[in-house]
């Protein structure tokens, strides 16, 4: 397992680096399709911005198929759709082909979905001899709570579960949410953390440096073989 740490001035930098990275990356990947996942949040939509400027880094798009590390269960264009705000800042405006694109069907029944979003995933990505999917490439954030994708701390269990896909639920608003689970996500080749802002310091240092409650937080519970801590300096609180 490889560990980075990479920290720059604002949220901005921290997507320009990424996508900078991430094209580097691609270009060296043999293989023909790219499975990436995608995550939520206010630093992911600096990058899909980004991505469908002109100073987006050249990336062949036609290579990555793209998934999501959780999704609200809402309809598309409902405002909490991870996957609206993708289609409306990036795919549209890049044209990104609808074959690419296996998004989960908030609008549907959470539990049946949860089982078709999983054969979708089977059906695409690559498996390791265990038959746990093995993305390419996962794209996560970290809440101040220190949840990552849509698991909290009061569902810790799915960080173990042996499904590909849980429902988990928000512990405020109580929104049923569709996450991939700790073992699909510690499987991947490489994982991104895109975490920004002071909101995220306290629990953050705890994550990376392994003291205090980390233990407690599901984001300090991701080890997959390259991961890779895209922040910026308010994160880190310097």
């Amino acid at each position: 397992m490889t560990k980075q740490t990479k920290v720059f001035s604002d949220p901005s930098a921290v997507a320009l680096a990424f996508a900078q990275d991430l094209a580097a990356w691609v270009k060296t990947q043999p293989q023909e399709r790219i499975s990436i996942a995608l995550s939520g949040g206010s630093t992911p939509k600096l990058l899909f911005r980004l991505w469908a400027s002109d100073d987006a880094p050249t990336i062949d798009w036609s290579r990555i198929h793209f998934y999501w590390g959780d999704e609200r269960c809402v309809p598309p264009d409902h405002s909490d759709s991870n996957f609206g705000v993708v289609k409306e800042l990036f795919f549209d405006p890049v044209g990104i082909a609808e074959a690419n694109v296996h998004r989960v069907l908030g609008e549907n029944d959470p539990r049946e979905e949860r089982v078709r979003y999983e054969n979708e995933i089977k059906n695409n990505v690559d498996e390791d001899k265990n038959g746990i999917p093995k993305f390419d490439l996962i794209i996560l954030g970290m809440g101040a709570d220190g949840h990552t994708a849509s698991i909290f701390p009061h569902e810790s269990e799915l960080l173990k579960s042996s499904r590909i896909v849980e429902v988990a639920t928000h512990p405020q608003s109580g929104q049923e949410r569709l996450t991939l689970t700790g073992p699909v996500i510690n499987n991947a080749k490489k994982v991104a953390f895109l975490i920004t802002g002071q909101d995220k310091a306290a629990v953050l240092t705890q994550v990376l440096h392994e003291t205090g409650l980390y233990e407690s937080f599901p984001a300090s519970h991701v080890h997959a073989q390259d991961l890779c801590f895209y922040l910026d300096q308010a994160a880190l609180n310097v």
